[in-house]
């Protein structure tokens, strides 16, 4: 399999002004008829992308312009980006992670994550409880996980994060929030979720052991 980009850009315009635009770039499987399956989730990924902007950032987008053309201030331009990054391959499994940011009122951009993992095979995801074939209790063994390398690194003073976070662990767990490296699987946790702004996305590596995910699936 090879993954060349697919790429789309939009602009939307204000009484000719630009007030935001979106760039686009997601995974394209090679060739197309092996992988029509996986091309049509990202491509319509896409699609939903560029909705989404349409319909939610680009009214913000016009409301921001007028306020700042009725206070004679610099007029803004909103910016949104939906990009990918293959995180690991072989001759079964296909992961990686799309993500987008976006640069909208003042502040820290928005950046969300996406991950996947692909069956090369069968075609289809491939879910995280797959990966703990002899565990029941593979949710917990993550959240356990979690909680101890996030006090490791506050006691550390490495990174700081929300106060009853032990409590928001669980209930911001996705499970659809993973990807594999060549190191082991790494789960996350959306911008903001457990941690403040400046941790960006929260993301913890459980490493291939015995203890940890079994890399044959």
């Amino acid at each position: 399999m090879t993954i060349e980009p697919y790429s789309a850009e939009r602009e939307w315009t204000v009484e000719g002004i630009p007030v935001l635009t979106a760039t686009v770039s997601v995974p394209h499987p090679v060739p197309e008829k092996e992988w029509r399956r996986m091309r049509r989730y990202y491509q319509l990924q896409c699609r939903s992308y560029l909705r989404y902007c349409e319909k939610w950032l680009l009214p913000q987008a016009e409301t921001e312009y007028r306020e700042a053309l009725a206070a004679s201030a610099p007029l803004p331009c909103f910016r949104a980006e939906l990009n990918y990054c293959i995180t690991y391959q072989d001759d079964r499994f296909l992961s990686l992670y799309t993500y987008s940011r976006e640069v909208t009122v003042p502040g820290p951009p928005l950046v969300t994550r996406r991950g996947d993992t692909w069956d090369l095979a069968s075609g289809y995801p491939v879910p995280l409880s797959a990966w703990f074939p002899q565990s029941r209790s593979w949710k917990r063994r993550l959240l356990d996980f979690a909680a101890e390398e996030i006090r490791a690194q506050e006691r550390a003073g490495v990174a700081r994060y929300r106060e009853g976070w032990s409590r928001e662990l669980r209930r911001r767990f996705n499970p659809q929030n993973y990807y594999l490296t060549a190191e082991g699987l790494v789960f996350f946790f959306p911008m903001y979720a457990i941690a403040p702004s400046v941790e960006g996305i929260p993301t913890f590596l459980f490493p291939y052991d015995r203890k940890g995910p079994e890399k044959q699936a």
